[in-house]
């Protein structure tokens, strides 16, 4: 018996000594899936915890989950995790809802797919990603509002807002960003020549609506609204509680887009100088959004076990609103019924815990990014 167990344990010493003079190679990096976060947190408030999850070094089972989970039409259904293990009953409901009409842009949704597909297949050679990329990419060009260049949140249009011109949750700027990549990227070397020059004429249609779409007051430019109506090409609500309004956040994103443009034109420039000037002078000085803990709650679309409240603190950093009022920028809050609120406290706590309607969005562009983007373009600062 001893010596029947001996050859396994001499081999084994004879391969970790020749382990030591050839070290492994090196493992292929992970793909990036933080651009999956907003979907896959939305996922996790809609379904208990604690199902099983691939790791992000498992590109190619990530990549055959997206391909499972695209529709036919080559759009992808908003708020899913592709990272989840996917059981005999997910897999069976997946193939049933390919069948499914349109996709959606909410929540950085279909554009981050056909990204990280592009990846995938550049590393594996697998030609399916491939396919279902370029399936991806046609969906997106295919979806560009004609009136003015944007991307709506979703189509087919099941709310009154998923058809407007959407800039919320990036639609619009993220589309455009992963177009500007694949006119760029090595990644995307496989996109053909017709379709190459689609992108071009979509980037270039999808830069001149952001200038056009930039709200004006006093004939300066300011921020974006989150949504637009696609006919009149005005601010409009999107959620009840989503008032026409600038909005901070996805306006920062549509900035450090401008930004990235290698030889802006005047009027580009012109547009990045006042959003950052708008950013500069609306800043809220002296207040604190605080967290506390407090009494769990369980509400339709979420639990909470936290509150949140504007405190006065002289030595908070800047705070800027979530939306700003189209006229005298003034923060605006509102309620589910759609009902403007003056003050934060008005909010009820399912909105205070479950939408963020105070952050610091703006900093990072303006101490960061817009410095290193002056001085690339060799511009004094303001």
């Amino acid at each position: 018996m001893m010596r029947r167990r001996a050859l396994p344990l001499l081999l084994g010493v004879g391969m970790a000594a020749t382990a030591a003079h050839a070290a492994p190679p090196a493992a292929a990096p992970a793909i990036p899936v933080g651009s999956f976060n907003d979907g896959v947190n939305h996922w996790r408030s809609g379904h208990a915890d604690g199902y099983a999850r691939l790791q992000p070094q498992q590109y190619r089972q990530i990549a055959d989950n997206l391909l499972l989970l695209q529709r036919r039409s080559g759009g992808w259904p908003v708020n899913q995790d592709p990272l989840r293990v996917l059981d005999a009953a997910a897999r069976a409901a997946a193939l049933v809802s390919q069948d499914e009409p349109g996709g959606s842009f909410d929540n950085r949704t279909t554009y981050t797919q056909v990204d990280y597909l592009a990846e995938a297949f550049a590393r594996s050679g697998d030609t399916r990603y491939r396919d279902a990329a370029l399936r991806g990419l046609d969906f997106i060009l295919d979806q560009q509002i004609e009136r003015c260049g944007g991307w709506p949140h979703s189509v087919p249009a099941r709310t009154d807002y998923h058809d407007r011109i959407t800039f919320a949750d990036d639609v619009t700027s993220g589309v455009l960003a992963t177009l500007r990549q694949v006119e760029d990227a090595p990644r995307f070397a496989f996109v053909d020549a017709a379709r190459r020059t689609r992108v071009a004429t979509a980037v270039q249609r999808g830069d001149a609506c952001l200038l056009r779409l930039q709200v004006r007051q006093h004939g300066q430019p300011t921020l974006w609204a989150g949504q637009y109506d696609a006919t009149t090409l005005q601010p409009a609500p999107g959620r009840k509680f989503e008032l026409a309004a600038l909005v901070t956040d996805e306006s920062v994103g549509v900035v450090r887009y401008l930004m990235s443009i290698p030889d802006p034109s005047p009027q580009t420039v012109q547009a990045i100088e006042g959003a950052l000037a708008w950013f500069q002078a609306n800043a809220l000085h002296g207040l604190r959004l605080q967290t506390f803990d407090a009494p769990a709650e369980q509400f339709a679309h979420h639990r909470s076990t936290v509150d949140r409240r504007l405190l006065a603190d002289p030595a908070a950093p800047l705070l800027w609103g979530r939306f700003h009022d189209l006229a005298d920028n003034s923060v605006v809050l509102a309620n589910r019924q759609g009902d403007r609120l003056q003050t934060y406290e008005q909010v009820g706590r399912e909105r205070r815990t479950g939408y963020h309607w105070y952050g610091t969005w703006p900093q990072a562009l303006l101490d960061r990014d817009a410095p290193a983007w002056r001085a690339r373009l060799g511009r004094p600062a303001p």
